[in-house]
């Protein structure tokens, strides 16, 4: 791909769902859908950090490195995560991403952002950063080992993290764990 940033603009304008194209996590376009999903006008997004969307800080963190992690090499990756609209909703949604560059995931990399029809929790148990980036693994349909790999953690931490988890919502398995996060959140 030969193209400059800015011939994307036009090509983005035409895309029927929520897509945005950014350098270094930086928003240097997007288009109306994807503004209208955030509820901000597109000029307030562009070159503005994606660390605006997100809940906290350290959410915006912790994708980074998960992301720069499995982006590189052209891949297309993507996760489920809560993001945050400009009148402070959070809203679940799936982030697909793909790198045009192999080395430097964040260099020019564009997102496709779908909401997700899953409510956010406003009461009940209160997880820790960790078991929310864990358990949207698991939801993914990732095994112990390859969580693990992706967080650069041992099987059996991620093991631990999990049936505490389990444990303190009172559910027997990784089905049931599925179940109550996408009811819950």
């Amino acid at each position: 791909m030969a193209d400059s940033p800015e011939s994307w603009t036009f090509r983005l304008a035409e895309i029927p769902v929520p897509m945005v194209f950014a350098t270094h996590r930086i928003i240097r376009d997007c288009n109306e859908q994807f503004a209208s999903l955030f509820k901000y006008a597109r000029s307030d997004l562009i070159d503005h950090s994606f660390a605006q969307l997100y809940p906290k800080h350290s959410d915006f963190v912790r994708t980074g490195r998960t992301w720069r992690a499995n982006l590189p090499s052209g891949q297309v990756y993507y996760d489920e995560r809560i993001m945050t609209a400009g009148d402070g909703q959070r809203f679940w949604c799936q982030v697909h991403g793909r790198t045009r560059h192999a080395t430097d995931p964040f260099a020019q990399a564009i997102y496709c952002f779908q909401p997700l029809a899953r409510p956010v929790a406003s009461r009940g148990i209160s997880l820790t950063d960790r078991q929310i980036q864990i358990i949207t693994l698991v939801v993914q349909g990732k095994t112990s080992a390859q969580i693990a790999t992706e967080l650069n953690l041992s099987v059996r931490t991620v093991e631990s993290y999990r049936a505490r988890l389990m444990r303190a919502i009172g559910i027997r398995n990784s089905a049931e764990l599925v179940a109550w996060f996408t009811r819950n959140g």
